[in-house]
Parts: structure tokens; sequence; C-alpha cells
């Protein structure tokens, strides 16, 4: 079987549903994704006024790490961590988005040099083609 990096890795965004930390209720976002094999990466603020760790996604993923990805038409279960700071993933990530995204968007140097990165471990086995 493929990897999703193999099978969506050339997609522009995917749909990311946690769960609301106060509400309880599902808060779904599009946003920009680089995959590692079976692993997404997300870098959470875009430099301008929002502090690192303050996006709504991540508060709702530090109080629930458990997460539904949708890519195309699989949507996946996964559970999220934040990449260690200044680590050899934290760089590769940073990276991975920069080099994916700054063609069709100009220069993203201020986000990489500002935004962190979370990662999401796809649960293997349980992608579902979505409707």
């Amino acid at each position: 079987m493929s990897t999703v990096e193999e099978r969506w890795g050339a997609e522009p965004y995917c749909y990311l549903t946690t769960t609301g930390r106060r509400s309880g209720r599902p808060h779904e976002i599009e946003i920009w994704f680089a995959p590692v094999g079976d692993t997404i990466y997300l870098m959470n603020g875009s430099g301008e006024g929002v502090v690192a760790g303050q996006s709504d996604w991540v508060k709702n993923l530090a109080a629930d790490p458990r997460a539904r990805i949708r890519i195309g038409d699989e949507t996946f279960e996964g559970v999220a961590r934040t990449v260690e700071f200044d680590s050899a993933e934290h760089e590769r990530a940073r990276e991975l988005l920069v080099a994916k995204y700054e063609a069709g968007s100009g220069d993203l140097s201020r986000w990489r040099a500002t935004a962190f990165p979370v990662a999401i471990a796809l649960t293997p086995g349980r992608a579902e083609a979505s409707d």
C-alpha cells in the first residue's frame, strides 16, 4: 500500500478537523501541509500577529491530540504532537512546507522563521473514502 506522501503529496491543502477545547464540537479548517510517509506536517502562525501556539487548531490539539484529516477523497484519523524546537525534524518540516508553497505564494521567509510545525501521525488502515 502506498503512503499518504505518495498518494497525496501534490495536493495543495488538507482539511483538519479538531475537537473544540471548550465546546467539544468539531472544527474544520483548510490548511497547507507537507507529508512524509504517513505523517503530515502543518505550521502554526502566519508571522503576522499570531503568537506561536495561539491558533485555535493548535490549542484544540493540545487539549485533545486526536484529529481527522481529509486529503483529496480520503479521510484519515491521526494523533498530533508538537515538533521539538530546533531539532532536525523541526528544520526539515519547515523546509518541506516552505519549499512546497513558496513558488506560488511569494516570500515565506518570515513564516518559516516565526511559525512552528505540528506533526500528525496518520493511523495506518484508518483511511476511508469521503463522500
